[in-house]
C-alpha cells in the first residue's frame, strides 16, 4: 500500500464518518455476501450499489432493515439486510 493510497483511504473514511455521522473507529465486524439471486441496484444517496455475489465488509448492523457496509472500492453505504447472506 502506497502513501497515496493510504491518504485516499483516510479521506474516504473521513467523508464516510461525516456523511453517516459515524463516530469512533471504523472496524469490520464480519463479511457478508450479496445474495446471488438478488436484484442488482444502482445505489445512490446513502445506499451502496448491489452486485450479485459481492462480498462486503460489515461496519455496523444498523437496524432490522439495513446494514452499513463497505465494498471493495472502499465505498460505504446501506445494504438491505434481506439480500445479505452469511459466508
Amino acid at each position: 500500500v502506497t502513501l497515496k493510497e493510504c491518504k485516499k483511504e483516510e479521506k474516504a473514511d473521513r467523508e464516510f464518518q461525516k456523511k453517516f455521522k459515524f463516530t469512533g473507529s471504523i472496524s469490520v465486524l464480519t463479511q457478508m455476501m450479496v445474495d446471488p439471486a438478488a436484484t442488482e441496484k444502482r445505489g445512490g444517496g446513502k445506499n451502496l450499489p448491489l452486485r450479485r455475489g459481492e462480498i462486503l465488509d460489515v461496519i455496523q448492523f444498523t437496524n432490522e432493515e439495513q446494514i452499513l457496509c463497505r465494498n471493495s472500492q472502499r465505498r460505504y453505504g446501506y445494504v438491505p439486510r434481506a439480500v445479505m447472506l452469511h459466508l
